[in-house]
């Protein structure tokens, strides 16, 4: 068996052979050229200029025995010197050189004949001569060897001259060679390599196209797929792997199929018995399961679409589970869902829980949506407001006989009072305040909380209800010696508020900063925008709050330990949160570690579509 690795070694075996011999080729002639290369630039070319500079030197120096003759002997005896010093060294270096034949009896013999031109020229320039004597000494003797040297070096530089030609030819030929030579290594390695991909595409493309089209199949649910095993390499064997993965992933799936079946049967009949209304939502919001009463309370039936059912509500509170990825409750907050039953009525508070696909997976499989059956918390919130409503209204009217039985004894219009008598009645004037202030408190609360206190709610400056909120207190803080500071601007935008119902809240907040204010200290009015709200803080130089306390103040019925008796029933902050969360803020508290503490709220801010 030829597997994949044996045709891929096959292929890329012959590749690197056809790559070898061209490199081993490259280099031969590389080499051979470079001989010739050096012959011409080594061995000829120095020839060639050492024969160049004896025939300029053996020019100069006739150049200077032609001075000696016109009376310039200084001159030319020095010219004749230099450049016979400059022919034996150009002579040496052609004797040094030898590289043709008959090139070596050529030197000698111009070597003979310079030493014969020497001694000639020291009888031609000798002063003591007479001038037409060694006139005639020149033109017998010195230049018939002038000229003969002179054709000497001219052969020999011929002679370099020619077989630098001839190795320039040479090379020449050797690189068309080596050109032809490196055309046909190419041609056959590109051959090769065609029929390499060839073979590759029909052993190895061909097969892989066929596994990744059958991958394809599997991935759209098509297991019933076999693929062609004929192939005995490793692409054969990873064939029959894959089919063995398939015939495993069909039994697997028929298991799971039957698993998800009983699982759903299970459910679905788990469901029917389930008291609560609860219905699971595929990602489309699609009911896919869902019990007997959110069915028939809802209209929750399986396959209904909860954007169809007609429940504005309902779909606000999926698409805002969806939307923020955890459990949501309804648009409208903490609210009830009012439903009747024959002659029952029941309330019930929506939550939608996404259903993630994995821990590792984000996105989301479906949604839960369980409406809890909160009748009967609701049913005792009513007792309770009705309780203190009724107790409260029951409690008014002797507490007001009882206030105008005080004032009138304190008038002493039936009878004139003693010191003690004066005493005791004060005391039971203030108790008897105090009570009509809490059961105010309890009235006002339980009406905002059953909405029987209906907000108007207009658009209004910020710097005006500070204004209007801080009116009545700044006699009272001049008499106790602490400064109201409003630092609010004309700047802010307007806010959507009841000013009737905000001076409720500036007046509780403000008469709590008084109350723990010292004489000297301050009270700071402030506000900051916050993009869709503004929030209004009051800051006090009191001694603080301690830190464990801040979260329950306001709460209904907490009080701070340590405040005196007359300090009210810690009914005051749960008014001012009622108030403000009915306009859709919120409320909180800070503290200022050694200088006070800040409360603050936030109102919501008038929007464009609202002042249109």
């Amino acid at each position: 068996m030829i597997g994949i690795r044996q045709k891929l070694v096959l292929g890329f075996g012959g590749l690197l052979l056809i790559i070898a011999a061209i490199g081993v080729l490259t280099i031969r002639h590389l080499d051979a050229l470079g001989g010739a290369i050096d012959v011409i630039l080594r061995q000829n070319y120095r020839s060639v200029v050492a024969c160049q500079k004896m025939t300029e030197s053996l020019e100069r120096i006739d150049s200077g025995v032609l001075f000696t003759f016109t009376g310039h002997g200084d001159e030319g005896m020095k010219t004749i010197r230099e450049n016979e010093e400059n022919f034996s060294q150009a002579l040496r270096v052609e004797l040094g050189n030898i590289t043709l034949p008959g090139e070596h009896q050529k030197a000698m013999q111009i070597n003979t004949l310079f030493l014969q031109y020497q001694i000639i020229i020291k009888q031609v320039t000798l002063q003591s001569t007479s001038l037409s004597e060694r006139q005639r000494l020149y033109f017998s003797d010195l230049l018939p060897l002038f000229h003969h040297i002179k054709q000497l070096s001219a052969e020999v530089l011929e002679m370099n001259q020619a077989n630098m030609e001839a190795a320039n030819d040479n090379a020449r030929q050797m690189a068309a060679s080596a050109h032809n030579t490196m055309l046909a290594a190419i041609f056959a390695s590109a051959l090769l390599a065609v029929l390499f991909s060839v073979q590759s595409h029909r052993w190895i493309l061909m097969p892989i196209k066929k596994l990744t089209a059958s991958v394809k199949e599997i991935r759209n649910g098509n297991l019933d797929l076999v693929l062609d095993t004929t192939s005995m390499d490793e692409i054969g064997q990873l064939s029959r792997s894959f089919n063995d993965m398939a015939a495993t992933l069909r039994q697997l799936r028929k298991s799971d199929q039957e698993k998800l079946y009983r699982s759903r049967r299970v459910t679905q009949e788990v469901f029917k018995v389930l008291p609560l209304p609860i219905a699971v939502l595929d990602a489309n919001g699609r009911v896919e399961v869902s019990t007997d009463t959110a069915e028939r309370y809802f209209g929750l039936q399986q396959g209904v679409y909860v954007q169809d059912i007609g429940h504005d509500w309902l779909k606000g509170v999926w698409q805002k589970a969806i939307r923020q990825g955890d459990a949501t409750e309804s648009e409208e907050g903490n609210e009830y869902i009012q439903h009747f039953e024959g002659s029952r009525e029941y309330f019930f508070q929506p939550v939608a829980l996404p259903v993630p696909f994995s821990a590792e997976r984000e996105e989301f499989s479906g949604t839960a949506l369980i409406f809890r059956d909160v009748t009967q918390l609701h049913e005792q919130l009513e007792l309770k407001r009705s309780v203190i409503a009724t107790v409260s209204h029951q409690l008014r009217t002797p507490l007001t006989s009882l206030r105008m039985s005080v004032h009138l004894l304190l008038e002493e219009r039936i009878g004139h009072l003693n010191e003690q008598q004066a005493d005791l009645l004060m005391a039971a004037r203030d108790e008897s305040e105090r009570l009509a202030r809490m059961l105010d408190d309890l009235l006002e609360l339980n009406r905002i909380e059953s909405g029987k206190a209906p907000l108007k709610r207009v658009p209004v400056s910020p710097f005006r209800l500070s204004c209007e909120g801080i009116e009545p207190f700044l006699v009272h803080a001049g008499d106790q010696g602490v400064a109201i500071v409003n630092t609010l601007h004309e700047g802010l935008p307007d806010v959507i508020a009841d000013p009737e119902s905000i001076q409720h809240v500036f007046a509780n907040l403000l008469s709590n900063a008084l109350r723990f204010t010292s004489p000297g200290g301050q009270v700071t009015i402030s506000a900051s925008d916050e993009h869709d709200k503004i929030r209004f803080s009051v800051e006090d130089t009191g001694n603080g709050i301690a830190s464990e306390h801040l979260e329950h103040l306001f709460e209904r019925f907490y009080r701070v330990p340590g405040q005196t008796a007359t300090s009210g029933i810690g009914l005051g902050l749960s008014i001012v949160k009622e108030i403000v969360e009915a306009h859709g803020g919120s409320v909180g508290a800070e503290n200022v570690a050694g200088k006070g503490s800040i409360f603050y709220f936030t109102l919501p801010v008038r929007q464009e579509s609202q002042s249109s």
